[in-house]
Formats: structure tokens, C-alpha cells, sequence
């Protein structure tokens, strides 16, 4: 099976969707932002403020041949897809999926998170231009999937589903 690429806004659930999406399809889960820090050995936030976001833009966009090209659940940063040679890698060997999710259900959900440098709960009108920036990027995918109000464990079942159908050779029309 080609990777699984998840992506989406800071938020969305990529990280929580993701680790249970490899328990539950017995897949490895590889983070781009971790592989990033491990790899560089500089926390985001720590490359972010010392060499800049176009630096770690071009770490992610160099990362993507290294990751695993089968068989394994890949969650990206937020400003992965932004890129179009990175969208397009990720559309060509991957199944690509756009978690979405209202910005003010991810205000909600990273009200106590300090860790994400583009995050600024103090500016929430920027906030707001980044996401809405960013979402005809994330649309450029395989397939929505809403997960605001949605039981992450339902989130996982909903996309098993829809791999199991891929594989069976059906096709099933992005929503």
C-alpha cells in the first residue's frame, strides 16, 4: 500500500488521527515534524526562530523522498501541502488526506499548546489569514475528512473503510 499522507491545518488531528491510524492498520506512523527535529537535531520552534520558516521549508521539502514510500502512516507539518512540488510528490506516491476542521474548533484545541511557533492565540486575525491561505492547498487531495466533532476512534474506522475499498479496486469520489 502507498503511504498515507495526512495533512491539514496545526489542530486538525493529524497527529492523534495518525497514531491511531497506524495501530489500527499495523502501520508504522512517521511525523514529519519529529523526523524534521531528529534529523536536524533543533526543535521546530528552535529552527523556526533561529534560521527562519523558509530554512524549515526547505527541510520539509527535502525530507519527503527520505520517508517511507509504503506501507507506513506519514502525518505533515501544517505548511507541507503549501508547496506545490510537495503536494505533488505527496499526490503521486500517496493517498492523501485533508483533515479539516473549523479554525475555531482548532483555537479550542491549542489553547494551551506553546509548542507551535506560526500559532498566536493573541492573533486570531492572522490566524485566521494563515488558515484560510492554506485551505486551497489542503484541498488538494485525495479526500476530505471533517474531524471536528468526530470521535477520533470514528475517524480512523472512516478512513479504514475507505482504504479497504481502494484496495478492493472500487473507487470512491473525493467529498
Amino acid at each position: 500500500m502507498k503511504p498515507i499522507y495526512l495533512t491539514g491545518f496545526m489542530g486538525s488531528g493529524k497527529t492523534t488521527i495518525g497514531s491511531l491510524l497506524g495501530k489500527r492498520l499495523n502501520l508504522p506512523v512517521v511525523d514529519t515534524d519529529h523526523y524534521i527535529e531528529e534529523k536536524y537535531s533543533r526543535k521546530v520552534a528552535e529552527i523556526f526562530s533561529l534560521l527562519g520558516e523558509e530554512v524549515f521549508r526547505s527541510y520539509e521539502a527535502s525530507i519527503l523522498s527520505e520517508l517511507p514510500q509504503q506501507d507506513a502512516v506519514i502525518t505533515t507539518g501544517g505548511g507541507m501541502a503549501v508547496s506545490e512540488p510537495n503536494r505533488k510528490y505527496m499526490l503521486e506516491n500517496g493517498f492523501v488526506i485533508f483533515l479539516s476542521c473549523p479554525l475555531d474548533t482548532i483555537f479550542e484545541r491549542l489553547k494551551e499548546d506553546e509548542s507551535r511557533p506560526l500559532f498566536d492565540h493573541e492573533k486570531k486575525r492572522e490566524m485566521e489569514k494563515l488558515y484560510d491561505s492554506r485551505l486551497p492547498f489542503y484541498r488538494e487531495c485525495h479526500w476530505v475528512l471533517e474531524t471536528s466533532g468526530e470521535d477520533p476512534a470514528n475517524i480512523v474506522e472512516k478512513i479504514a473503510a475507505r482504504l479497504e475499498l481502494s484496495d478492493s479496486g472500487q473507487t470512491v469520489e473525493k467529498q
